[in-house]
């Protein structure tokens, strides 16, 4: 007999070999479509590996945001791909998720406010263009923080190769430097926040 899960806790979903999904809140067998429904209605839960009892909730999720892309849903441009697989392994690995995570709940944040503009006097075109600058800005922030955290960008003999025309330009480069940490340092402890330290 399962038993009964407590307010707020989290829906324990089981995988079995066969590929088989038992949601043991319900007593019944459910598919990556009904866990998709799941996610989209705010409902919490875990998987587990039935056999090993291994959390493969991540995983799944996975699963998930590949099926919802093999039926052409496209959140998940190539060229974003491309960048994200190119984080693993690298020493900002550990940087990229909370950086994702933040910039998520701003758009979670921002959603209803945009929905609302889409159907609003504005038309949608011209919604579609501040979201589309939002996204840009977003990403603008990102890859100045990657910069920023790069070490070898900063290093003297680096900008000293330079062209005279970059070098020229160097004072410019350290202020805007500068800067970015600052706003790194920031975005940390906003991170941490977030994070509960």
């Amino acid at each position: 007999m399962v038993a009964k899960r407590g307010a707020g806790e989290p829906a324990v979903i089981k995988k079995y070999a066969n590929r088989r999904l038992y949601n043991t809140a319900s007593s019944s067998y459910v598919t990556l479509d009904h866990l998709c429904q799941l996610v989209k209605d705010g409902t919490d839960f875990v998987v587990y590996d039935a056999k090993s009892g291994d959390d493969i909730t991540r995983t799944v999720l996975a699963q998930i945001i590949l099926e919802e892309e093999s039926r052409g849903q496209g959140l998940l441009r190539v060229p974003f791909l491309r960048q994200l697989i190119g984080y693993y392994g690298d020493v900002l690995e550990t940087v990229v998720p909370r950086y994702l995570e933040l910039s998520f709940e701003a758009l979670a944040r921002h959603r209803e406010e945009l929905s609302r503009s889409f159907d609003g006097a504005f038309g949608g075109g011209q919604t579609l263009n501040q979201f589309e600058a939002i996204g840009r800005r977003n990403m603008e922030m990102f890859e100045q923080a990657m910069r920023a955290f790069n070490p070898a960008a900063a290093l003297p003999e680096n900008r000293a190769e330079a062209p005279p025309a970059d070098r020229a330009e160097a004072p410019a480069a350290d202020n805007e430097l500068a800067e970015l940490k600052r706003e790194i340092e920031a975005l940390r402890s906003r991170l941490d926040a977030l994070a509960g330290h």
